[in-house]
């Protein structure tokens, strides 16, 4: 499991770097002769004069108005700022904030990521932390996602050449680059007529495999090119949130223009679906490539504790190409693992659903109120305009207004498991809420979690996690594909001990877990009350008993997780401060 962050070198190893380099880059691929290598890709242009002016001076211009290197790369706005610092660091770019955000703009449009290329790699901005189930194999986890997240090359797009000078700029900045990239590739096949003893390896399978999967041109950027707009996002939004550990929200955000046509200033509203508490916020977002929302909020008083929804937050999201929907991020904290899991609807006269409480119902209930939430709803429905899915009837319109509809249903004994669409006066909300059986069994989640040692020096690395139910799928078997997730279960929460390493205790030392799940690392440094005196790092289970779920023996259902408690991170990184 990788946070999703990008390290950063000293300025020490610049010269050392800037002279590496230059040789890689003038030879050829592994050729004897060291014949310089060329470009045969076509390039995108360069227009924007301000990137002429900063970058033209060491990248050099040719007839077709492309600017050496820049014209065969394309990459997000994350990756843009990080190449503008490198420029900085090692090569003595003089540029300002101001120059600097311009020219980000600029080849975030020009040279960046079709919103179809993008989307799958958003977690990186988003800085979610997670296990990446895009590896491929284990040749490209060594190559490239051992020391970064694999979302990092997946972010960008190059020619083949690219490729090759970002592995050679590798090799020559990080010294164990080169031994990774030495190792023989674990998952392929030696190419027909290579001596077997000269093993095929990583690095020259990562250059086989990038450029496939990430070329420069690829169709999706073609048409984005072309299709490309201003951002038009001035308004009123619907919004549907939920953070871990404090369950759901749907409110308002509105916009209205900023200092230019891709610059915002917003202001949301959040209501609780949990306990009916309000947060306000208010914050400013730029758009980049049409699509690409990179913005921040407060809340209007301040936080107190750790993970408080009024917390000054990042935002990062991803809006449709048709600019009616967004999804995202709203995150916060020293290692941003406090967040808001967002999507917005843009608010028109026709009626929308967002939600549905109190949520799961069982088969074969009678009666169940159920509070379906939303915008323009009907003020005098029939049961008849109603559809709440399979198996689920409409006995009783309670109350109708236009953000409310309070319904009583029957739920037929025969009803099949399964998540139900919705539909009120034809605005649907697909898997609005589940209806279920039992609960086969529950789940602690994250199921591998992080925490950091802190509150002296260093901040603390906290961890929320919940527990949520599920039901066996058509296949009877537990933990398979076809599942279905009930919800969250109120649990009864405990940690255990993780066997690794013999009376270290570490449930007394690693740190304190709530009774609502949330972990609180204990602080960083030597503790002289542990064995060898060391710091109050360790591994531990933390422990979901389900306080009225039963298996068939009649025992309390119950999950697990693992959760590491490790040191400070003691190296900051590039990424929040490249965040807009």
């Amino acid at each position: 499991m990788k946070r999703v962050t990008v390290s950063k070198f000293g300025s020490k190893f610049g010269l050392l770097a800037l002279f590496s380099t230059s040789i890689l880059f003038a030879q050829a691929d592994g050729g004897p002769d060291g014949a310089t290598m060329k470009e045969t890709a076509t390039g995108i242009p360069v227009a924007d004069a301000l990137v002429k002016e900063k970058c033209g001076t060491c990248h050099a211009p040719d007839a077709k108005g492309n600017l050496s290197r820049i014209s065969w790369v394309r990459t997000t706005p994350e990756g843009w700022a990080q190449a503008i610092k490198r420029m900085v660091r090692l090569n003595g770019l003089a540029i300002t904030p101001a120059e600097s955000r311009a020219i980000v703009k600029s080849l975030s449009a020009s040279h960046g990521l079709a919103p179809e290329e993008a989307r799958p790699v958003m977690y990186l901005p988003e800085k979610r932390m997670l296990d990446e189930s895009n590896i491929p194999n284990e040749t490209m986890r060594g190559a490239c996602a051992a020391c970064h997240s694999y979302a990092q090359p997946l972010s960008w797009r190059r020619s083949k050449l690219e490729w090759k000078q970002l592995q050679d700029l590798h090799v020559a900045l990080y010294s164990q680059a080169d031994a990774q990239y030495r190792r023989p590739a674990e998952d392929s096949e030696q190419p027909t007529g290579r001596d077997p003893k000269d093993k095929l390896t990583r690095g020259e399978y990562a250059l086989t495999y990038m450029p496939k999967v990430a070329p420069l041109h690829t169709p999706e950027w073609a048409a984005w090119s072309a299709r490309q707009r201003n951002p038009r996002l001035t308004g009123e939004w619907l919004v549907v949130a939920s953070a871990p550990g404090q369950g759901k929200f749907i409110g308002q955000f509105s916009v209205t223009p900023g200092k230019s046509g891709d610059e915002f200033v917003t202001s949301s509203t959040l209501r609780s679906l949990t306990n009916g508490g309000t947060i306000s916020r208010t914050g400013t977002g730029i758009v980049y490539a049409g699509y690409s929302w990179r913005g921040s909020s407060k809340g209007g008083v301040a936080a107190a504790k750790p993970d408080d929804l009024s917390s000054a937050a990042r935002e990062a999201m991803w809006f449709a190409p048709d600019q009616q929907s967004a999804q995202g991020r709203w995150y916060w904290g020293d290692y941003q693992e406090f967040g808001l899991d967002v999507k917005l609807i843009r608010a028109t006269a026709a009626p929308a659903v967002l939600a549905v409480t109190p949520g799961p119902v069982k088969a074969g209930s009678k009666g169940v109120q159920l509070r379906i939430l939303g915008h323009n709803l009907p003020l005098s429905p029939a049961a008849a305009d109603l559809d709440l899915g399979a198996g689920v009837t409409v006995t009783k319109i309670v109350s109708a207004g236009p953000q409310e509809l309070v319904v009583t249903a029957d739920i037929a004994p025969t009803a099949a498991s399964g998540q139900r669409d919705i539909s009120v006066a034809g605005a649907v909300l697909e898997r609005a809420f589940p209806v279920y059986g039992k609960i086969d069994y529950i789940k602690v989640t994250p199921e591998t979690g992080l925490s950091r040692l802190g509150g002296v020096k260093f901040p603390k690395g906290y961890q929320q996690f919940e527990a949520t139910g599920f039901e066996n799928g058509l296949d009877g078997k537990a933990n398979t594909p076809d599942d279905i997730a009930i919800g969250a279960v109120d649990a009864t929460w405990s940690m255990q001990e993780f066997l690794s390493v013999y009376y270290d205790d570490d449930t007394k030392y690693v740190g304190a877990l709530s009774p609502t799940a949330f972990f609180t690392p204990a602080t960083e440094g030597p503790n002289p009350q542990r064995r060898f005196g060391r710091n109050n790092y360790g591994e531990v289970w933390v422990v979901a008993t389900a306080k009225t779920e039963k298996d068939k023996f009649g025992k309390p259902l119950s999950a697990r997780s693992y959760l590491v408690v490790t040191v400070p991170a003691y190296q900051k990184w590039d990424q929040p401060e490249v965040s807009q």
